[in-house]
């Protein structure tokens, strides 16, 4: 049987629609005979075939699809995100840009700036007076785009992600220079999503608002450049010493470089990252167009430097320190930038600083003593000079406005002058003896006593038992009122012992104090502000004469000079002897010789200096009249050149004449001449007359066994 098939059993289109079309008549044509016959005549439905999509072009229309509705959804949760944090900021309409906290500009009696204070440690500055280079220094370094995008960067944005990502981790920021700026002034510094948002969202609030100068100059007043200093203008001065008016290239690329990490890029603590940074910034300022190759090459400093020059923080800023903390009691709170002019003389102030630096390099090692201050003031009180510590940038305390210390032998002058208003007199005679009173028992020098002694020399050999012997006698409450009427301001206890300086006092009062002494007996209180204006010149304060006015008579200006001209002509103040100048002082050692002291003065200047320790940790052979007394002389020097010389002032004259000094083979310290003994004047008021335990003074044989014996003993 042969089963091959003929064409014509091949059914091909034609004949399937032919026979389709026989069996549809037939249908038509035969009745229908039941359910049976009804399911046979149903024509056959025909097939279609499906339609299927064609390799790679059905994928990435498919990708595409799925990328649409990402992209859409992804814009609709961000958004979403936007519209959620951006209503954290309120309406933009109450956006403002905050004010920059005021700064105090301090300003030397010639105008010499000595420093900025305020949070931001120097005054804002406008865009167009800084040189051209400096913007553009931080754009090429900061945001090389910034004049051209909108407040943020997209093409940075997608260049950090594409680094971020090779990298596997963050590789650095993509903040703008306006973003930055929006961060500053009204955001937290939180690395939040929320924050990073809200960021970008006042970044484009700024460039709507405000030019890109305008912007610029805003950051450049806001950014942090490391070393407290806030601003271009205080960086500027912080580490050159200059206005940022007058950076030049070099240090305009140094500050640049700082701006990604301060604490880490500053000069002053890591000079050669500095130097590193510096040279970066030059590159692309070069890469910018900006500069040529020749001009980064000679601005650039040696990479092979181990520093680089920057301002070191001199003792004008103790001065800067205390004016900030007088603003409250002059203006109330400070709302805008000020400049405060200040009695300090910018040259002598220098001297100052140079002399007692000397002396603490000079002996601080041998002596044990690494910390000093110094005030000198005029006669009516203003402030010319003042050094709160050896070195700003190790210790900003201030030793001669803060501190309080013990001023030894240095405040016997005022339990003297109480004694004087009761009735003493220089040549009030009393007596150097062992001396107990309600269980206190003050002790001289190694125990040793003379006798018999006049006022005079005893304060100019600073006997202790004679100044607990006054005020013992006249009350220690009239001392501290006598005290206070001279201007001190520090709250004394009514005892004995505060005849021999164990209460604590503040050099710049101490120094104050002794001011009536060399003008005559007027109060004064100690001043070194003396105008304040605004930045547009509105005077908001200008100094008037103030002080309580006479207080002592000439007589008792006339004694006391008479007895303090007698320790610096004989006694423990040799030391500080100042050429042709009539000159008086006092030395001060407290106990344990833990504070070292020499307060004096002419008719021109008052002067004070202290020696010691922050921590109380005792000198070796150290007293008032050694270095104190050598600085004071060192630095007055300097002070009285081109002055006219002046006797001090007083009417008071001595009972008599006296004779030489000891080594001269006379009597000592203004007492007469004798062969042996002890003479003198009966005392004009009678000896304390309190408990006691009495003891014979020493036999002294000859008057330069006394002069032997008190420069021996009584040198503190």
């Amino acid at each position: 049987m042969d089963l091959r098939l003929s064409p014509d059993d091949r059914i091909d289109s034609n004949t399937r629609q032919h026979k389709a079309g026989t069996a549809k008549r037939a249908s038509a044509e035969k009745p229908k005979s039941g359910r049976r016959a009804s399911k046979a005549a149903k024509p056959e439905k025909s097939k279609k075939p499906r339609r299927r999509n064609g390799g790679f072009g059905g994928f990435l229309i498919t990708i595409l699809y799925m990328g649409f509705y990402g992209v859409l959804l992804a814009g609709l949760a961000g958004a979403a995100v936007v519209v959620y944090y951006g209503s954290e900021l309120g309406s933009s309409d109450t956006w403002e840009v905050p004010k920059r906290p005021p700064n105090i500009r301090v300003l030397a009696s010639n105008g010499q700036l000595l420093s900025n204070r305020g949070q931001t440690g120097g005054e804002a500055i406008g865009y167009h007076e800084l040189p051209y280079y400096v913007p553009l220094a931080i754009i090429a370094s900061e945001d090389r785009r910034f004049m051209s995008h909108f407040g943020v960067d997209p093409i940075g944005l997608a260049a950090v992600a594409v680094e971020s990502l090779r990298a596997r981790s963050l590789t650095r920021g993509a903040s703008t220079i306006t973003q930055q700026v929006a961060k500053n002034l009204f955001l937290t510094p939180d690395q939040t999503l929320g924050r990073k948002v809200q960021e970008a969202l006042l970044a484009i609030w700024l460039e709507q608002n405000y030019t890109k100068e305008q912007i610029l100059e805003l950051y450049m007043n806001r950014v942090h450049f490391g070393s407290g200093a806030t601003g271009i203008e205080a960086a500027a001065q912080t580490y050159f010493g200059i206005s940022a008016r007058n950076l030049s290239l070099g240090q305009a690329a140094m500050l640049a470089g700082i701006l990604p990490a301060p604490a880490s890029y500053n000069p002053r603590n890591h000079p050669q990252r500095a130097i590193e940074r510096q040279r970066i910034a030059l590159a692309n300022m070069v890469r910018e167009g900006y500069i040529t190759e020749q001009e980064a090459s000679s601005a650039s400093i040696d990479p092979d430097r181990s520093s680089v020059p920057t301002r070191v923080a001199g003792a004008e800023y103790y001065v800067a320190d205390w004016v900030e903390t007088l603003m409250n009691a002059y203006l109330g709170e400070v709302h805008d930038d000020v400049i405060v002019s200040t009695t300090i003389d910018w040259e002598l102030q220098k001297h100052a600083e140079f002399v007692v630096k000397e002396a603490v390099l000079e002996y601080g090692s041998a002596r044990n003593f690494d910390q000093a201050a110094l005030v000198a003031m005029d006669t009516e009180g203003r402030v010319r000079a003042l050094v709160g510590g050896v070195d700003y940038n190790q210790s900003q305390y201030n030793r001669a406005v803060t501190a309080r210390r013990q001023p030894g032998s240095a405040f016997k002058p005022f339990v003297y002058l109480a004694a004087l208003q009761q009735g003493y007199t220089p040549d009030t005679l009393m007596v150097d003896e062992p001396l107990e009173y309600n269980g206190w028992s003050p002790q001289n020098a190694n125990n040793r006593y003379v006798g018999p002694i006049l006022l005079r020399d005893a304060l100019a050999y600073s006997i202790n038992t004679v100044a607990a012997r006054i005020a013992i006698d006249i009350g220690p409450e009239y001392v501290v009122e006598t005290a206070y009427r001279l201007g001190f301001s520090s709250n004394f206890l009514p005892v004995p012992a505060i005849a021999l300086g164990t209460q604590e006092v503040s050099l710049l009062e101490l120094t104050a104090a002794y001011t009536p002494f060399a003008n005559g007996g007027r109060g004064v209180i100690a001043n070194v502000i003396t105008r304040i204006t605004t930045t547009d010149g509105e005077v908001l304060y200008e100094e008037v004469p103030s002080g309580p006015g006479q207080i002592l008579t000439s007589e008792q200006v006339g004694m006391m000079n008479d007895m303090l001209k007698t320790g610096v002509e004989a006694g423990t103040g040799r030391g500080a002897q100042l050429g042709g100048w009539p000159m008086a002082g006092k030395t001060g050692t407290s106990q344990r010789s833990r504070d070292a002291l020499f307060v004096g003065y002419t008719a021109s200047w008052v002067g004070g200096v202290w020696l010691g320790n922050d921590d109380d940790t005792p000198m070796r052979n150290m007293s008032g009249g050694s270095i104190p007394a050598q600085i004071w002389r060192d630095f007055m020097t300097r002070a009285h050149q081109g002055l006219t010389v002046a006797n001090l002032p007083g009417s008071y004259i001595r009972l008599q004449d006296r004779v030489a000094l000891p080594q001269d083979g006379g009597g000592f310290a203004g007492q007469p001449a004798q062969p042996e003994g002890w003479g003198g004047e009966l005392p004009q008021q009678p000896l304390p007359q309190q408990p006691m335990q009495q003891q014979q003074p020493q036999p002294i044989r000859s008057p330069d066994a006394i002069g032997d014996l008190l420069n021996g003993i009584f040198g503190n």
